[in-house]
């Protein structure tokens, strides 16, 4: 069974180009709330946003708050209950809230905010210490297809992206997900230490969160999981054999109770600064790929994700 969750950008899906008005929306402050730990994907796009934004003058001041645990499924209920109504803040969220709300069955979830902007999105990497015993893939895939339980891989919450990624790769060996040991952590700060700590055996999260450690030669990639190779000399899961393509998609929601034109606001708001080339530089360095979504078409694909990952989700065992 092939499992696609690959993006595709705004610009050639839908034809996207930002209006005028967009250019002319400017906030004195902004209050982004990040899900998450400091060092992770979602706190690293929302300190994107805010340095693009800063630097075009789209906003005065901005405001931070991080609260971690569970794949967004502990700070998502603070952000909605404490800023309904709040046309100036925004939530960092994606495709790891999707399954969390999915696994730890909780009553509250995206469909409760208001949503504004898919961003971005980028492929996962499979990482080991660079003194490992696993020189490449295959002794990885091999030692998961003996004994699973004995191989400790650290990555974002349960239920995310991360943990998906092991599901899939466990079912290729001929397991099931739940005879993995998945090590969850709250952000890619926590996980990146396990990792280079040696307290788990491998690590899997974003490209962006471990090139640094990868360049530096304290970690070995032994593959990534998009379509096409997004590391020099690090093969896909496709090309060494895996029918497996993932992607990580992130984006901006707003505070239920929000009016419409507060919600216009906030579109035209992220329209304008996808639309910078100080955003697109960004991107690049970054090393993500652009998915910019707003509107209907947004919330369309809010549903088709959910009932994607939830399928998922069943097939490698992770949920019942």
């Amino acid at each position: 069974m092939t499992h696609r969750r690959t993006l595709f950008a705004a610009a050639a899906a839908l034809g996207l180009t930002p209006r005028l008005a967009a250019a002319q929306q400017r906030y004195a402050s902004m209050y982004v709330f990040v899900p998450a730990g400091p060092g992770g994907g979602w706190d690293g796009l929302g300190r994107a946003i805010e340095q693009v934004a800063r630097g075009a003058g789209l906003v005065g001041n901005f405001q931070f708050e991080n609260v971690g645990g569970a794949g967004g499924t502990v700070g998502l209920p603070r952000f909605i209950a404490q800023r309904r109504g709040r046309a100036d803040a925004v939530m960092i969220g994606g495709a790891v809230m999707v399954g969390a709300v999915l696994t730890n069955r909780t009553p509250v979830g995206i469909k409760d905010v208001t949503p504004i902007a898919r961003m971005t999105t980028e492929p996962g990497v499979i990482v080991v210490p660079a003194n490992s015993e696993f020189r490449d893939l295959r002794g990885f895939l091999d030692a998961l297809k003996a004994n699973p339980g004995a191989v400790s891989i650290g990555g974002g919450s349960a239920g995310g992206i991360d943990h998906i990624t092991l599901g899939l790769l466990l079912k290729s060996q001929g397991r099931n997900a739940r005879e993995g040991s998945y090590v969850a952590f709250a952000g890619g700060g926590p996980a990146q230490a396990a990792i280079l700590g040696a307290q788990v055996k491998a690590g899997i999260s974003g490209v962006s969160e471990f090139s640094e450690q990868i360049r530096a030669g304290r970690m070995r990639a032994l593959a990534t999981t998009g379509d096409a190779r997004s590391l020099d000399g690090v093969p896909t899961l496709k090309e060494s054999g895996l029918d497996i393509v993932i992607g990580n998609w992130r984006g901006v929601f707003g505070a239920p109770g929000i009016n419409a034109a507060q919600r216009q606001g906030l579109v035209d708001f992220f329209t304008a600064l996808h639309a910078l080339p100080a955003w697109r530089q960004l991107m690049e360095t970054r090393g993500w790929d652009d998915a910019f979504l707003t509107g209907t078409a947004f919330e369309e694909f809010l549903a088709r994700d959910q009932r994607e990952t939830e399928a998922v989700l069943r097939d490698v065992g992770l949920v019942t």
